[in-house]
């Protein structure tokens, strides 16, 4: 697992798109923290859901997946290694990213996002490796934000982004049912992991 986790960590680091959108949002995320807290915090969240996704779903884009899992045939092993690693990936993002927000005084929203990043990143990378294809995860998952959680369920629990959003606002029991949904997600992709790979 701990060869998964520094594998994914390297990759992330020396994959050039990766590398220049981790520069760019950080960077972004520095200034909206000068500017406005809750766009920060927007922006932060997404970032951290779409970094973790990424680190698994591109091993589904870039064809790695198949030498990942002939050096490592327990395939549990694997998605546990790349969850570290999200998990890792997505917290520095965030931590680095809002650190204007921690210079200006603002500790609270800042402890409660970096609080309930390993829940996205589980919830993210669990889905990714459900789904194999980041376009349609990331697609999907915007529209089911806007359409499913925004206009029908009007933002409310226990829906999973609304949850996460609330458990980013230092709400317990928004923290309980996203972690949940994550939860739910692993168990998911835990179950499906062992899929044929000829059809991705």
């Amino acid at each position: 697992m701990i060869s998964i986790l520094r594998s994914d960590l390297y990759r992330t680091a020396t994959i050039r798109s990766s590398s220049i959108s981790l520069t760019v949002l950080t960077l972004l995320g520095l200034l909206l923290g000068a500017v406005n807290i809750d766009a920060w915090a927007l922006l932060a969240g997404m970032g951290a859901f779409g970094f973790a996704a990424m680190i698994v779903a591109q091993h589904y884009q870039h064809r790695t997946a198949f030498l990942l899992y002939l050096s490592q045939p327990r395939r549990t092993v694997v998605l546990g290694g790349q969850l570290m690693a999200a998990i890792v990936v997505a917290t520095a993002f965030v931590a680095i990213s809002g650190l204007v927000v921690l210079v200006k005084g603002d500790s609270a929203p800042y402890t409660e996002l970096l609080t309930v990043v390993p829940i996205v990143a589980i919830l993210a990378a669990s889905c990714a490796s459900i789904v194999r294809r980041s376009t349609w995860l990331l697609l999907g998952s915007a529209g089911w934000f806007i359409f499913v959680e925004g206009l029908i369920g009007r933002l409310k629990l226990p829906l999973p982004f609304t949850s996460i959003i609330s458990a980013g606002a230092g709400d317990s029991r928004g923290f309980l049912i996203a972690a949940v949904w994550a939860g739910v997600a692993f168990v998911v992709a835990s179950l499906t992991i062992g899929r044929d790979l000829t059809g991705d």
